[in-house]
């Protein structure tokens, strides 16, 4: 009888029913640390950046302990649509396509498709690269290879999996021109000023949210109550100054309205 109910003890442990097993459960956050200053490791190779502490905000307003899985950008959704992660807050586009099978949040950034080109290339816009001959590389997964494969079918179009491959192609001058967001072309750039060329102006307007698994109203609408609240509270404004303070000078220069201000009509 008495190892009766040690086993009977030890199985409510085992299947949580137990006191020490009780709390909230782990909000887990997906994001591909690989995209400074939003997405990254610091020297001890613990994650940072803009993202990492929307997340811990995030965390810390809804009441549940923070876990961040560390993946590549085009197995996010995958994961979010099979309930290994519970979000997504990774610098993603709210695109139409991507809404067809995930939930988003409010918009918390906006910005715009622009071009990182080859010195040398002639590219002024995006219309001179739909033409034979010319050379354009993006990142799987991006609204960068989505509007290349929509867009500039007379082209030759390179996918590659990562950022800094995609960079280094037209920094050696073996691509045009590499479509991707405003603050990453600015800043890759300014890396590269004696083989590159940024073209800022706008050609597609995007928004960042947070990636929610459909049906999930619940935690949409406690996502969605933290935005609004964390941009009242100034959260926002201190994200950019913490983490894109080099950028906010350089877009006010351009007369570029920066990624947290409200969109340009």
């Amino acid at each position: 009888m008495k190892l009766f109910f040690s086993f009977l003890c030890m199985g409510l442990l085992w299947s949580g029913c137990g006191p020490e097993a009780t709390g909230p459960k782990p909000l887990v956050v997906g994001m591909e640390l690989a995209y400074p200053p939003f997405e990254m490791t610091d020297e001890q190779g613990e994650p940072t950046g803009v993202s990492v502490d929307m997340a811990k905000a995030l965390s810390e307003y809804i009441g549940r302990p923070l876990e961040i899985r560390n993946m590549s950008f085009d197995g996010l959704i995958p994961a979010l649509k099979t309930g290994s992660i519970d979000v997504i807050i990774s610098s993603m586009t709210a695109t139409e396509e991507r809404a067809n099978s995930i939930d988003f949040s409010d918009p918390y950034l906006h910005t715009e498709l622009s071009l990182l080109t080859s010195k040398g290339s002639g590219v002024e816009s995006v219309t001179d690269l739909n033409q034979e001959g010319r050379m354009v590389v993006v990142k799987l997964g991006t609204t960068g290879h989505v509007y290349s494969k929509a867009n500039l079918d007379k082209a030759t179009l390179r996918v590659l999996e990562k950022e800094n491959a995609c960079v280094m192609e037209v920094v050696q001058g073996k691509a045009d021109a590499f479509l991707f967001d405003q603050l990453s072309v600015y800043q890759n750039a300014k890396r590269h000023p004696e083989t590159t060329k940024a073209i800022l102006a706008s050609f597609q307007r995007e928004s960042w949210a947070v990636g929610i698994r459909q049906g999930n109203d619940e935690l949409t609408e406690q996502v969605n109550a933290f935005l609004s609240e964390f941009r009242e509270q100034g959260g926002f404004e201190a994200l950019g100054e913490k983490y894109l303070g080099d950028f906010q000078r350089g877009f006010k220069e351009l007369g570029i309205p920066f990624v947290f201000d409200p969109p340009a009509p």
